[in-house]
């Protein structure tokens, strides 16, 4: 697989996009393409009803969304295509994204939504698990999977070694 668009990441602002980011670096760390753009379920929903419906018809595998506060993103897309959808919820109101974590980890039966952790670090795994169900098609995918968590063990082997060292 080239570096063809394979996962549209969608963030209800511009201000989530650091956080979005996170997710657009491991999609590249695995060559897989991705999109970037903004809709909201609430400001928008002609266009995130469209950039859903229109998804699998453009070649999309696997949907990205990122909100904060309400974060009814995820679930509108959802509702609105059978690709799969992985939600990140975003710190951006004075509930610290727990908020946009409950309102994205409590779908209703029927209408699923994989759920990450709050911020970066649920970017990051946004990405990772595109990758891991991509790779289910893409074995050139798996085999960067593997490398990637082989190295990340190689790194805790290295780190442990340098504290014992007395080295960190």
């Amino acid at each position: 697989m080239t570096n063809e668009i394979k996962v549209l990441i969608i963030m209800g602002s511009d201000s989530d996009l650091p956080i979005m980011n996170e997710a657009a670096k491991a999609l590249e760390q695995f060559n897989i393409g991705y999109e970037k753009t903004i809709a909201s379920a609430h400001r928008s929903p002609k266009r995130t009803s469209k950039l859903a419906s229109e998804a699998r018809d453009n070649g999309i595998e696997v949907i990205i969304a990122g909100a904060g506060a309400a974060a009814h993103l995820a679930g509108v897309i959802a509702s609105e295509t059978t690709l799969p959808i992985i939600g990140v919820p975003i710190d951006s109101s004075p509930l610290k994204g727990m908020d946009a974590l409950l309102a994205t980890v409590q779908m209703p039966g029927g209408i699923p939504v994989a759920s990450m952790a709050i911020g970066k670090a649920g970017a990051k795994n946004a990405g990772i698990f595109a990758a891991e169900i991509l790779s289910i098609k893409y074995p050139e995918i798996a085999d960067k999977l593997a490398t990637y968590r082989e190295d990340m063990a190689k790194a805790v082997e290295e780190k442990a070694e340098r504290v014992k060292a007395g080295q960190l």
